[in-house]
């Protein structure tokens, strides 16, 4: 069945919504489209509910398109780098592109809450590597940009990735969500008089910002020393393979001056061989020689 011309601005406006609505605004706007346009009907009611990583992604894109549009652009930089060999500038750029995929994941975290949803960590490591595939492979790059994602992606840079199974129908690889601005709320001109409670309500924002903080730092800090402890792992095991490598080295050498070593001998054992074959002959000659005469005085 092929798609409606009209069904990419549909799913635009559904994967827009938050995730609790998605479902409910999906099927109403398939059955008001129903008695018009069955195809076109039929067509949104297929429209797969995202998963809540995909979800985050979807909500990120449309609401922080700068921050996913240099995602993308150091993605491509640092493809262009590893295509070019430049060593210098794939470590720049690998170590930008860590440090960018986590601050944008905090802010996709917390841009998902004041949505009303609670992000989890292994959710929040989905949504990093989805970023992560969108900066290492150029097609997913092109899914995430759709903000019509149905689930998170995930690549190892090594070989090429199909996400058209990842988004809501094909023609999402070649769209652009439409960004959304916060619009400011219309305020009355009212006369400000000044809260009894503003310095104490002041405090408990305070402390709320202070627990929050404490949380993200405290999640920060497991960050860290989960990446201090896999540094440390994979510090231990190129020590333990450069032994090996050492031993291997050390082994080989001893192989090779055993085999001059024996090489040498052949060749002497060889030249005793040439000497007894030769002196084995004379004696024979002799041997055939002695026989011969007595022979002749016998008869």
């Amino acid at each position: 069945m092929a798609e409606n011309p009209g069904l990419l601005e549909i799913a635009d406006e559904l994967y827009g919504l938050g995730l609790p609505e998605f479902t409910p605004a999906r099927d109403a706007r398939a059955k008001e489209l129903k008695a018009a346009d069955a195809e076109l009907s039929s067509q949104v009611k297929a429209l797969r509910k995202p998963s809540l990583a995909a979800w985050v992604v979807d909500l990120l894109v449309r609401h922080e398109t700068e921050q996913v549009e240099q995602v993308i652009a150091i993605g491509a930089a640092l493809r262009e780098a590893q295509a070019n060999l430049a060593g210098e500038e794939l470590r720049a750029l690998t170590r930008q592109r860590r440090q960018l995929t986590a601050a944008v994941t905090t802010r996709a975290r917390a841009l998902a809450a004041e949505h009303g949803q609670r992000v989890t960590a292994a959710v929040s490591d989905q949504v990093e590597a989805t970023l992560t595939a969108a900066m290492v492979d150029e097609a997913c790059a092109r899914a995430v940009r759709s903000g019509l994602l149905v689930a998170a992606l995930a690549t190892t840079g090594v070989d090429g990735v199909d996400p058209g199974g990842s988004v809501a129908l094909p023609a999402a690889l070649g769209f652009a969500a439409t960004p959304r601005t916060a619009e400011a709320p219309h305020r009355p001109d009212l006369r400000v008089v000044r809260d009894p409670e503003a310095d104490e309500k002041a405090a408990a924002a305070a402390r709320a910002r202070l627990e929050e903080t404490e949380a993200e730092r405290a999640r920060a800090a497991e960050a860290v020393a989960a990446a201090v402890a896999d540094v440390e792992e994979l510090e231990a095991r190129s020590m333990q393979l450069q032994a090996e490598m050492d031993e291997l080295r050390r082994r080989l050498a001893e192989l090779e001056t055993g085999s001059e070593e024996v090489d040498d001998e052949l060749s002497d054992a060889e030249d005793v061989r040439a000497e007894a074959e030769d002196s084995l002959a004379a004696a024979t000659k002799q041997h055939d020689a002695a026989a011969a005469a007595l022979d002749r005085l016998s008869r």
